[in-house]
């Protein structure tokens, strides 16, 4: 089974939401892997941070997004939800996006509706495009797929512009243009993301933002509300950043790390997490100095 095929399968099987934690890069997604999650999401927010030091609005190239999905794609072999902003322009632009996200190896890609340049969900000030400009673009990402596996995600930013029932109404007109899952961004209540589960037939993913507008609601609890997806978009980011800034604190204060390693990883976890002994193996494979097992007498 396909990392493609294995995502659709994960959130039809699943009893309750599947948990996505996000990943910033591929290190990062090699701690999600092995912490036992299916799958992991590609934050657009977390590469812009990690990346460039810059904030959640719409500074990242397509060629960026695109070099670190292929990079994660490389070193995990769990699904990658990939969130592609706006899609980098137009519908004609979304088709580029999405061919090139899906050879990088993105089993999902997100869309959102806002105007470009895009804000955080969760920032204020956004703005939407038109429903029909955003339909038109779900439609392109669609026909641009080259597997029907590869899953669109249609998220909507309208909640917070146009209020609770314009945003239900783009969602499903989202959904008849072809997305396989509904992203309904920022709700402020339970209420809210009640009503958008029952109001909109289909998948939906809640996005779990510690801080933001949305109330950080259990599993258990978005199960019974309908969501079949949990995103954590920036969990794992925001927990290094933490980790690092302690092991920081403590070389300034002392001068030194010689009681501070019980702050980090261990050495050997450190070259595990890397697969440092499988490269070494083929190091040794492929020296010049050794006859090669596969090559002809």
């Amino acid at each position: 089974m396909t990392t493609t095929t294995g995502l659709r399968h994960l959130i039809e099987q699943a009893h309750g939401p599947i948990l996505l934690p996000g990943a910033p890069n591929a290190l990062t997604a090699r701690v999600i892997e092995q912490a036992g999650f299916e799958a992991v999401y590609v934050s657009g927010a977390g590469v812009t941070n990690t990346y460039l030091g810059m904030p959640d609005l719409g500074l990242m190239s397509i060629t960026e997004l695109v070099g670190h999905v292929g990079a994660m794609a490389e070193v995990v072999s769990i699904p990658l939800v990939v969130d592609a902003d706006t899609g980098f322009g137009n519908a004609l632009n979304v088709q580029r996006t999405v061919r090139q996200l899906e050879r990088a190896g993105a089993s999902a890609i997100q869309l959102e509706d806002q105007v470009s340049p895009k804000k955080c969900g969760h920032f204020a000030g956004k703005e939407v495009v038109s429903m029909q400009e955003m339909v038109g673009k779900v439609h392109a990402a669609v026909d641009a797929r080259l597997s029907e596996d590869m899953l669109v995600i249609a998220r909507t930013d309208a909640l917070s512009t146009e209020g609770l029932e314009a945003a239900c109404e783009r969602a499903a007109a989202y959904s008849e243009a072809g997305a396989d899952i509904l992203f309904v961004e920022a709700p402020t209540t339970t209420e809210q993301m009640a009503h958008i589960v029952r109001t909109v037939p289909g998948l939906h993913m809640a996005n779990m933002v510690e801080g933001g507008m949305t109330p950080l609601t259990s599993r258990d609890e978005l199960g019974e509300l309908g969501f079949s997806i949990a995103l954590y978009a920036n969990a794992a980011m925001r927990g290094a950043v933490a980790g690092m800034r302690q092991v920081m604190a403590h070389l300034m204060t002392h001068g030194d790390t010689v009681h501070a390693t019980e702050l980090m990883i261990s050495w050997a976890d450190r070259q595990g997490l890397v697969r440092k002994t499988e490269f070494d193996e083929l190091d040794r494979r492929y020296a010049a100095d050794l006859p090669f097992e596969g090559a002809l007498s």
